[in-house]
């Protein structure tokens, strides 16, 4: 699946209201101004937090626009000045997120067809049984960060890390008690241009521009994706709110090997601190619904199978770090 663009207006429309469902009333009133990165014009939400930091806000300033929100350990973090095809700074910062994670078994041979012959040398998909991988799907609803707020669609090859062993099952099971996982990113659909043009240039990312509605209902999570080409409905993803979450904030890294705009090869990662967190390993607990859509035919060629972990975080913080050469 090739990087798409929306119209103009469409992307627009998504940074006047980058949040999709999730936004605010006053975030579907705000106005969008246009700014340069890297060549591309960019819409942003004019007066918000990109429009007037680029991804360094003081911290007083997040503590005063969205009073309550606990900022500890963002204070113990360090921001450095990078170059990453822009001027930016690492980590980037997300203050108050929500995700829903699922862990499927998925077709081996696909997963590594899927993955460049540079990075199969590095890392490898692991096997969990003869013939199957893991593929991991994530929706994030990211409600205010340094790149204001978006919704995000991962889909990630679980692998082994550069240079470690892959023993499959234990493999996992290592990065599990560690709290380190590695992955290869196949797609990471995006609902603003911002989010898209920073994913693509300045971390070697796979991100496209579609409409992506992440809400909630008493008992559940509903992510709707609609195609980037007819804007239809393509995928649904529901999910079950667990009970019993656990409120001990725990930490969480996830890492990426991919290869850059040069051809080298590169990785990336990310530290969550997760605050409210529940698992299930109930096949009831997630629905995944598919079309004749671009992102549902590439999904199914990828021969998805029994659902292994399903994990609802409501209430997570992150930060992204810039990628660094392997």
């Amino acid at each position: 699946m090739k990087t798409r663009n929306l119209a103009a207006v469409g992307a627009l429309s998504a940074a006047m209201n980058p949040a999709g469902a999730a936004g605010t009333p006053a975030a579907k009133r705000a106005e969008a101004t246009t700014i340069r990165i890297a060549g591309h014009e960019v819409p942003v939400v004019k007066g918000g937090l990109y429009d007037r930091y680029r991804s360094n806000p003081p911290l007083a300033v997040v503590e005063a626009e969205v009073p309550g929100i606990d900022l500890s350990w963002f204070k113990e973090l360090r921001k450095e000045k990078v170059d990453i095809g822009f001027e930016s700074y690492s980590p980037n910062f997300y203050y108050r997120n929500s995700r829903v994670t699922a862990i499927f078994t998925a077709d081996l041979a696909r997963l590594r067809e899927l993955m460049p012959a540079a990075v199969l040398e590095k890392v490898q998909p692991l096997q969990v049984w003869p013939g199957r991988g893991l593929l991991d799907l994530t929706a994030y609803a990211y409600h205010y960060c340094d790149n204001d707020s978006y919704n995000e669609i991962g889909l990630s090859i679980v692998t082994n890390r550069p240079g470690g062993a892959n023993l499959g099952p234990l493999t996992l099971m290592s990065q599990a008690m560690a709290g380190d996982f590695w992955g290869y990113v196949l797609e990471l659909p995006v609902n603003t241009e911002l989010a898209r043009v920073r994913g693509v240039v300045g971390y070697n990312l796979p991100k496209w521009l579609a409409g992506i509605h992440y809400r909630e209902t008493d008992k559940s999570v509903v992510v709707e994706i609609l195609d980037s080409q007819t804007g239809k409905l393509d995928v649904t993803v529901e999910t079950r709110k667990l009970g019993e979450l656990s409120g001990k904030a725990s930490l969480v890294t996830h890492s990426f090997t991919n290869v850059d705009q040069q051809g080298r090869l590169t990785t990336g990662y990310a530290t969550s601190r997760q605050l409210s967190h529940a698992s299930s390993t109930k096949a009831e607990s997630v629905s995944l619904g598919l079309t004749e859509g671009s992102l549902s035919t590439f999904i199914k060629s990828l021969k998805l199978g029994k659902m292994l972990r399903y994990e609802y975080v409501p209430e997570f913080q992150s930060a992204l770090y810039a990628p660094r050469p392997l």
